[in-house]
Parts: C-alpha cells; sequence; structure tokens
C-alpha cells in the first residue's frame, strides 16, 4: 500500500479527547474485516491491530475480564479507538504493517532492524557492464543479487568473483577518464576494459558468464570458460588459455565455499524465532539460487507475554514491507493467520508466498542450523546487555546521578585548519553503540576554527530537533573538549531550558595521550583526572573514540567533495566536458587564469562570448 493511502488513515493533529464509552462505540462497530487504532492521551496512537471481524475482536478488549498486564496497562490509557474498514483481511495485514512501520506504536511488536539490505547489481545500460553494492530501490537497468545479510558478506563474494571474472567496480566517470589501467588490473582483480586490454566481446561474455554464475548455473558458467580456454589453447593463446584456467579454478573455490540445498535448490528464506527471558530474536538466513548468503538476527521490541506465532506474524509483515520476498519462507513456528500472511505478502510482491514448517529432509535440517544460530544470539546478546548495564552504571557512580542512565550520546567536531567543520553526535544504550541513531552536522556561518561556537551550534541543533519531534532525551551527554566548549555546549542548552542533561567536558592532556584525559563537569570546583585503568574512563574513551571517528570520518568525504569542485563550475555555460577540455589546456586553474582571449578560444567549444565570460571570471570579478 503506497504512502498516499496510509495518509488516509491517520489521525487529525490537535483533534479533542473527549471520555470513552466503550459501549456506545461497540455498537457502531461493523462485522467486516479491518483495522483499528488505539489513542492515548494527546492523540498518541498506542496500538494498531487488524481483525477479521471487527465488533467480535475489538469487542474481546473492553468484554473480557482477564487480560495479560501489558494489555490492561494500555487499556488504561485508551482515550478513544478509530476503526477503518477494508475488503478483505489481506488489505487488513498489509495496512496494519504500513502503520505499524510509520508510527511505531508503543504497544505494537516492532522490530529493531529496520534498514535496507544490500544487493549485488551488474548494470547491464552501460555498454561496459559494472559490478557494484547497490541498496535502496532497484530502478537501474541490470541484475540485482540478494539480500546479503551485511555488506561484509557482499564485499567477499564480491573479491571471489572479480578474481574469478575481472568484472569493473569503478564508477562511470572514473572508467570514461582513465588514460591508464588501474591498480585492479595490475592485481589481476580487473581485465582492463577501460583502456582495451580487453575486448568489448570477451568483456560481454564475461559478464554473461558472472551473471550465470550468479543465477544458480555455475556448471555452464565453468563450461563456457572451459570451451574458451580450449579455443585459446587450440589458436596457440597459451596466456588467454591459463588465464581461462585459473578463472575455472576460482569458480571451483567459490563453489566449495557454499552448500547448496539438497531441496532443489531456488530461493527461500529460513526464519526461526527463539525466545529466552523475556527476550525474543528471529534469525533468518538467505538462500538464493541454492546458495547461503549469510544470516542476520533481528530483536522485536514490546515483546512481553506474547507468542511465536505472534511475533512471527508481526515480524512477516513488517520485515518484507520493502524488501524481497522469496517464493518460499521456511519457519520453526507457523504464525497467526499463515494463509492470510501468505496471500498478502504475496499481493504486495506480485508473486505466489508459501509459508511453511519444514518437517523432514534438507530443509528441516537448514531450520535446525537457523534455530542453533538463534538461540547463540540470544546468548551473546544477554552477554551484550550485561556488559552494556556494567557500564551504565558505572558512569551513575561517577557522575553521582540519581538513576542509572539509558541513554548517553557524545558530540565532537572535526576540520582541518578550519575548513569545511562537521560535528558529529554518537548515541549508546544499554545495548551499546545505536549506530542508527547517529548525526553529523555540517557547521554553518561561523568562523572557521571557532570550535566554542560549533559545538553549542551542534548541541543547538541536535536537541532542538528532539524536542520538536518528542523524541527521548539523553541523561549523559560527553564533550570533546574543555570548559570553554562545555560552557557553549551548555548555553545551548539553557537556550532550549533543558535542565535535565548532565553535560561533561572529556579534555585531552597535554601530550593527548590516552589516560590523561582531564573531565570538565558543570558544578565540579575542578576538574577531575581518573587513574588510566579506571573502568569508567575505559567507557569514556570509548565513546569519545567513537565520536571522534564519526565525525572525522564526515569532515573527509565533506572536505574531498569541496576540493573536487572546481571555480570553473560557477561560470555559466561550463560543464564537464568544458572543463575538462580547459584544464587540459592550460594545465590547471592556474593557466586559465593567466591565458588570454584568444588563447582561451582556441580550445575545442569555447566561443567568444564564453570565453569572455571567463576571463571576466578571473580578472574583472575578481579585482
Amino acid at each position: 500500500m503506497d504512502s498516499e493511502r496510509v495518509e488516509q488513515f491517520e489521525n487529525t493533529d490537535g483533534a479533542v479527547d473527549t471520555p470513552f464509552v466503550p459501549g456506545e462505540f461497540l455498537r457502531t462497530l461493523t462485522s467486516q474485516p479491518g483495522i483499528y487504532q488505539m489513542f492515548g492521551q494527546g492523540s498518541r496512537l498506542l496500538y494498531v491491530g487488524k481483525a477479521r471481524n471487527l465488533r467480535r475482536r475489538v469487542s474481546s478488549y473492553f468484554q473480557k475480564q482477564r487480560h495479560t498486564p501489558k494489555t490492561l496497562a494500555m487499556l488504561a490509557q485508551v482515550t478513544r479507538v478509530e476503526v477503518v474498514v477494508t475488503h478483505t483481511e489481506t488489505e487488513a495485514l498489509v495496512l496494519e504493517a504500513n502503520l505499524i512501520k510509520r508510527h511505531h506504536p508503543p504497544y505494537n511488536i516492532l522490530l529493531r532492524d529496520d534498514k535496507s539490505y544490500p544487493y549485488l547489481f551488474i548494470e547491464t545500460g552501460h555498454g561496459t557492464p559494472r559490478m557494484s553494492l547497490h541498496r535502496g530501490a532497484q530502478k537501474g537497468k541490470g541484475h540485482y543479487f540478494g539480500p546479503y545479510p551485511a555488506v561484509t558478506a557482499l564485499r567477499e563474494s564480491m573479491v571471489l568473483l572479480q578474481k574469478a571474472f575481472r568484472l569493473r567496480t569503478c564508477d562511470d566517470h572514473t572508467f570514461h577518464h582513465r588514460s591508464r589501467a588501474c591498480l585492479q588490473f595490475q592485481i589481476r582483480r580487473c581485465s582492463g576494459p577501460c583502456v582495451g586490454h580487453i575486448s568489448g566481446e570477451d568483456y560481454a561474455r564475461d559478464v554473461a558468464d558472472t551473471i550465470r554464475f550468479l543465477e544458480g548455473k555455475s556448471d555452464e558458467a565453468i563450461r563456457s570458460l572451459g570451451a574458451r580456454m580450449q579455443a585459446a589453447a587450440e589458436q596457440l593463446d597459451f596466456e588467454e588459455a591459463a588465464r581461462r584456467r585459473d578463472q575455472i579454478a576460482a569458480l571451483s573455490k567459490i563453489q566449495e565455499r557454499q552448500y547448496v540445498a539438497q531441496a532443489g535448490g531456488g530461493d527461500f528464506d529460513v526464519l526461526a524465532a527463539a525466545q529466552e527471558n523475556g527476550q525474543w530474536v528471529v534469525y533468518v538466513s538467505f538462500i538464493r539460487n541454492g546458495r547461503h548468503l549469510g544470516g542476520r538476527s533481528v530483536f522485536p521490541r514490546h515483546t512481553e507475554e506474547v507468542r511465536a506465532p505472534d511475533v512471527l506474524a508481526a515480524f512477516l509483515m513488517q520485515f518484507y514491507s520493502d524488501k524481497e520476498v522469496p517464493g518460499n519462507l521456511l519457519v520453526n513456528v507457523l504464525p497467526r493467520s499463515p494463509a492470510s500472511l501468505a496471500e498478502a505478502l504475496g499481493s504486495e510482491a506480485g508473486h505466489r508466498v508459501m509459508i511453511d514448517q519444514p518437517q523432514r529432509g534438507p530443509r528441516k535440517r537448514w531450520m535446525a542450523l537457523a534455530l542453533t544460530n538463534a538461540m547463540g544470539a540470544l546468548r551473546q546478546r544477554v552477554q551484550t546487555a550485561s556488559a552494556g548495564r556494567r557500564r551504565m552504571l558505572l558512569l551513575r557512580e561517577l557522575l553521582e546521578l540519581p538513576e542509572t542512565p539509558q541513554r548517553v550520546e557524545c558530540f565532537d567536531i572535526s576540520h582541518t585548519r578550519g575548513e569545511v567543520a562537521v560535528a558529529s553526535c554518537v548515541v549508546f544504550g544499554e545495548d551499546g553503540a545505536l549506530k542508527n541513531e547517529y548525526r553529523r552536522f555540517n557547521i554553518r556561518d561561523i568562523r572557521g576554527g571557532d570550535d566554542y561556537a560549533a559545538m553549542e551550534q551542534a548541541v543547538h541543533r541536535r536537541y532542538a530537533r528532539l524536542q520538536k519531534e518528542g523524541l527521548a532525551l539523553p541523561e549523559i551527554v560527553f564533550i570533546d573538549g574543555g570548559a570553554g566548549q562545555v560552557a557553549r555546549a551548555q548555553a545551548a542548552l539553557d537556550a532550549l531550558e533543558i535542565g535535565c542533561i548532565q553535560l561533561c567536558g572529556v579534555a585531552k592532556g597535554t601530550t593527548r595521550r590516552p589516560g590523561l584525559e582531564m573531565l570538565h563537569i558543570p558544578g565540579w570546583a575542578v576538574p577531575r583526572q581518573l587513574d588510566d585503568d579506571d573502568p569508567a574512563l575505559l567507557v569514556i574513551q570509548e565513546i569519545r573514540d567513537e565520536a571522534h571517528r564519526f565525525a572525522i570520518t564526515g569532515h573527509r568525504a565533506r572536505r574531498g567533495k569541496a576540493r573536487q569542485e572546481s571555480d570553473l563550475d560557477s561560470i555559466s555555460g561550463i560543464g564537464p566536458k568544458r572543463r575538462v577540455a580547459l584544464l587540459r589546456a592550460f594545465g590547471g586553474l592556474r593557466g586559465i587564469r593567466d591565458a588570454g582571449m584568444e588563447d582561451l578560444q582556441r580550445v575545442e567549444g569555447i566561443h567568444l562570448e564564453l570565453a569572455q565570460r571567463i576571463y571576466d571570471f578571473f580578472h574583472v570579478g575578481r579585482a
């Protein structure tokens, strides 16, 4: 269901809450399928549910005497209920999933991991196809393979494929402007099509063999390479024959790394839901063309007192709302309403989807492996959570806070002699770094190198946004800097009338060696230096170093982009081709600046009017 349609069902901001009378409301309900939304004070959406029969399902909340504590807590906050009738239960399922993903109601089961997964993309809309990593909408012309559970798994596969087929991975701009082969050609990971080291026909065959291999037709790809090796040998082109031999050997090694499913190959996902001490996990293994691409653990939230069928039902609709759905989903426990779920997923995917609980054979072994991985992920999460709680307790004791913090943020500023300053904000919780909540700020309208003003601007922008969106504020904010930066950060918080955040400046010592940091905290008479082996200092160093890494990465990217921009880009009529022609003709900006009108007109594409414009830009405009 598209976003425009979802908008139809969102409550109007500013609606006035009136006393909710369940009896009167229930008498107006229909018995048709649809979704229901429960709102609290201030029109806050508490819960979204779907029903085959709206009257029966919604009535059960207010007529039954026994409910779980979680449901009772929700019902105590309900000020109104709204329903939306749909044509079918399948349509209700899709609408429910879209609203949950859009609004994150606090009493629905929610997924922590809603990122898009990477795909391997072979672009065929170009005369010399390129192999690359791709996320997001699949609008480009070409072949998409995946999804891969992590970028690291995809990059590893790309390296192996480069060794076997030597397809280019450079972007089109680099490809079109090379005059000699790059390092990838030297280390035998590219065949050098940019400078003619391979013919177009041979490169096209390599692309076709790569696609065959990724589609699971590895035997066909190897046969094709074998035939080309034999043909080269017969023509006494032994160098080419040796290259094809090496390709076949590389493909054989890739095959050894893959366990091919014994159930006819194909595409399917294996989903195992497991629970321990109230924490649920769903482990997803991706099988494409009979090859195991790896797996990922997802930890749903708001899963108190729920059962596996409910967890999987909520998981399937949310997880696949913006991801490719294979034709077969194997689960260790059948979700609630499996037939309706399969129909809803199939209608969104555009093909038939089957949800099955394997009982025997190879698919049962895949399920056992996924369940083992799920339990391992749970145990690892328990250990990580324990370490996270210890970190928060150490910070609470150090800063003498009344309660254990749940959220910690840290700011850092990065620039090169005042050039393109970037501020970073990293976020940590009991689960460790919350990387999807990291933010960067491009510092604007301040004098270059003024770290104090940059810090004040970043802190103000960050918490003004959180206040506006009604999001949670951190209990502790670390500032990479001394008393000056802390004072400006405090000024930003005071301007926003935020008094619930504990600031702490982390100033490096004179030698900038780890362990010599001075802590500047408002209210302390003097800065404090902890022992270099103090556990609390190690926690602070970890958070501060992560903020520094995130800031410097953003600064370098922005600085590189700024330095690639040319003064010529601001001259009307100068595009990429004319810019390159000018730079080649005069050897750089200095040569162009020193050139006269006649010299400029000798360059292809530079007419009299444009030459005058270029000359005026460097002389009249800068006099």
